[in-house]
Parts: C-alpha cells; structure tokens; sequence
C-alpha cells in the first residue's frame, strides 16, 4: 500500500504572505496619524488594466470585506481581498525617499509580464 504525499494543499492554504518593510509601515502609519482617523488600514488589490493586464491599486480603506486576509505590521494593518491574494502572495511593500524614486514601491515575485508604464502589474 503506497500513500502519496499532497503537497499543494499545504501551499493552497498558505497566508497571503504581503510583507510590509519597517520604512513602509511607518510611512503608513504616518499617513494615517495625518487623516486623524484610527480606523483605516492600508488595502492592497490587483485591478484589471494596464498594460500587462493587472495593475496595483494601494488605498487608505475602513471597510472590511468578506475573504479579507489582514496582516498587521507594527501596528499597521495591511488588508488584502481574497482575489488579489494570490496574484500578491510573497510581495514585498516598501517605501523609496530618494533623489530617484519617491513613492511605495511593491516587489512582486508572481509578476511575469512587465512594460513601461508605471502603474502596471510588474
């Protein structure tokens, strides 16, 4: 009697894995100390569009939806819908203040297409 191992349903089951970086949750959280609100989270979604055909929309959000996956990171709560998550599972959120970039930067492994715009899925 052979019994098969399954692996896929351990990756299947497996957290969003968005990881926000120290600078970025501390952007963030700066940004929501400005609204003056305690009740906003930082929400990530993948959206139609682009050139790619995905493109990454990044907003201040009190709603809470169903299938959310929350993460919390130093106090910041970063909300990814069930959709999105595996288009964003191992994506990196950081934030640039430099000469050449400004801005929240996302590092996502899953991306395969890129091109030159810059709000499209890469």
């Amino acid at each position: 009697m052979t019994t098969e191992a399954h692996t896929e349903s351990v990756e299947a089951t497996a957290p969003s894995g968005v990881i926000l970086t120290d600078v970025a949750a501390v952007k963030v959280k700066a940004l929501i100390e400005q609204e003056g609100r305690d009740d906003l989270r930082l929400r990530i979604a993948v959206q139609p569009g682009g050139c790619s055909g995905l493109r990454y929309q990044l907003f201040f959000d009190e709603r809470s939806l169903d299938g959310d996956i929350v993460s919390d990171f130093g106090g910041v709560e970063v909300v990814v819908d069930r959709m999105s998550s595996p288009y964003l599972a191992g994506a990196t959120i950081d934030f640039a203040d430099r000469i050449d970039a400004q801005g929240f930067t996302i590092d996502n492994p899953n991306a395969q297409n890129s091109c030159a715009c810059g709000d499209s899925f890469h």
